[in-house]
């Protein structure tokens, strides 16, 4: 199946893209790591984990992929107290 989009959008698409490629490529921050590693332990989505803690699916993904190295404590509470772990688990 092909989509036909104007110009506008396929430059939208494209940057969207690079940036994207840009954050696969670099290191993950150890918050984003640990989430994930404890998310996946518990088997559960971002979807879910997010709806656990209280924050939004836009936040706990951008700290995920590490677009949010240093989220806000207030998060991290919330994230840990959703995966039944301290928020040392996550940061260390």
């Amino acid at each position: 199946m092909h989509i036909l989009i104007n110009n506008k959008w396929q430059k939208l698409l494209q940057v969207n893209y690079s940036i994207v490629l840009l954050y696969m490529q670099r290191e993950l921050p150890t918050i984003a790591k640990n989430i994930k590693k404890y998310r996946n332990k518990l088997g559960i989505s971002q979807d879910k984990l997010s709806k656990l803690a209280g924050v939004t699916l836009h936040t706990l993904t951008k700290i995920e992929i590490g677009a949010t190295p240093d989220p806000r404590i207030e998060t991290l509470k919330k994230i840990a107290n959703a995966l039944n772990v301290g928020v040392d688990d996550l940061i260390k």
